[in-house]
Formats: C-alpha cells, structure tokens, sequence
C-alpha cells in the first residue's frame, strides 16, 4: 500500500531521478519543492511518486508538479498524491498538463478536473501548448 508523507530534504535525490524520468513532468530544481506544499509517495523506503502545489488564496489551489516513477505508474500512486492533496481542501484547483500529454489529461479527467483554457507556447524544450484543467472542491 502506498504511503502518502510530506516531502523533506532527504527525498530530493529521489523526486529529481523521478521527474527526469517524466518526460511530461516540470523541470524545476527540486530543492524549490521545500517551499511548497511536497507530498512524497513510498512503497516501502522508496519513493515513488511526487506532487507539488501552493495555495494562491484561500479557496484557489494550484499543482505545480505531479510525478510517479516509471515502474510504479498505472498504480494508483498518482491519485494517491492528489487525493491527499485535495482531501481537506475546498475550492477551485488548477493545473497545466502538456498538449501532447494525452495520458495524463485523461487522468485528471477521470478525477473531474476540466479543461479550462489554454496557454499557446507555455512550455519549452520543445514548445508547445499548455492546457490548463480546474477542478472545484466543495
């Protein structure tokens, strides 16, 4: 069963080998997830899969960051991370997923986070557009 615990310095080296192993996930340095809210997924003493968000106002949340390691996908870590996430939270929830994400689109989806607009040349390396989901909490 996968655990869900907030995210410290010593889960760093894991979460920056899982998100270079995410082609769809952000590239950011993983020391900036301290300063957020970082939720850690382990199987074991291992991590596994990662979320990053922050609170925006009092009812509007945004995730930043959402990735599980290449041999744990398809498992429900990542809804694991999410419903931990929005579990005592009320209000909207935004994120962006890259255009050509389909997979993960469908996943938020299936969670009912919808398309809500789209942000041309958003991403980099390569260039492409950003579809931005809402999902509201109540």
């Amino acid at each position: 069963m996968t655990a869900i615990r907030r995210g410290g310095a010593d889960d760093l080296d894991a979460v920056a080998a899982i998100q270079r192993a995410s082609p769809g996930a952000a590239r950011w340095n993983a020391a900036d997830y301290l300063d957020r809210e970082f939720l850690v997924a382990l199987e074991g003493d291992r991590v596994v899969g990662f979320l990053v968000a922050r609170t925006v106002a009092a009812d509007e949340r945004e995730i930043l960051n959402l990735a599980v390691a290449p041999d744990f996908r398809r498992k429900g870590v990542a809804r694991a991370l999410l419903d931990c996430a929005l579990q005592s939270f009320r209000g909207s929830v935004f994120l962006e997923v890259r255009e050509s994400n389909r997979v993960a689109q469908d996943f938020y989806k299936s969670l009912g986070f919808k398309e809500f607009s789209r942000r041309k040349g958003y991403y980099e390396s390569p260039p492409e557009t950003a579809i931005v989901m809402k999902f509201h909490s109540c």
